[in-house]
C-alpha cells in the first residue's frame, strides 16, 4: 500500500497590543529553527502543529506558553493559511488576541531567539509566509485568499 502525505495541520496566535504585533526570530540555522517550511531566520507568529485530538484553541494556547510565556484569555479566529513547499504542506489556523497575561519571554531560545513587538506597517523584510499570511488577512479583513 502506498502511503500519500497530507497536510499537517498549524495554529498561530497573532497577539496585537497598541497596534503591534509580536513576532519571533527563528533561528538562522534549519536544524534549530524546527520548521517542516523552512522558516530559518525568518520573523513568526507564536504557533506551531496541532496535537492530535487536541482543539485548535487548546493547541494555540499551549503553543504561545510554550515559545513566548503569554497566556491567551480571548482567541478569535481570523485567518486560514494555506503553504506549500516542495516537501511539505500545512494548513494553517490562525488566531487574534489582544487580551493575554503574561510578560513575553524567549522560552524556547534555540528555536526562536528572540520575540519584539513590531508595528503593523512595519514588519521586518522576512516574515515566515503562514505568518504573514494570517497577518495580511486579518489587515485585509479576509480570511482566506489563495
Amino acid at each position: 500500500m502506498d502511503k500519500k502525505k497530507r497536510p499537517g495541520v498549524g495554529v498561530a496566535v497573532m497577539f496585537v497590543r497598541d497596534g503591534k504585533v509580536l513576532l519571533g526570530h527563528r533561528h538562522e540555522d534549519p536544524e534549530k529553527a524546527d520548521s517542516a517550511l523552512h522558516g530559518e531566520d525568518t520573523w513568526t507568529i507564536p504557533g506551531g502543529k496541532l496535537d492530535f485530538h487536541e482543539k485548535p484553541t487548546e493547541g494555540a494556547r499551549r503553543e504561545a506558553l510554550e515559545e513566548c510565556n503569554l497566556e491567551p484569555k480571548k482567541l478569535k479566529f481570523i485567518s486560514v493559511a494555506n503553504e506549500v513547499v516542495p516537501d511539505a504542506h500545512f494548513v494553517t489556523l490562525g488566531f487574534l488576541c489582544r487580551d493575554f497575561e503574561g510578560e513575553v519571554r524567549t522560552m524556547e531560545p534555540d528555536e526562536i531567539t528572540e520575540w519584539k513587538w513590531f508595528d503593523m506597517d512595519g514588519l521586518p523584510e522576512k516574515v515566515f509566509p503562514p505568518a504573514l499570511k494570517i497577518i495580511k488577512n486579518y489587515l485585509d479583513g479576509e480570511v482566506y485568499k489563495h
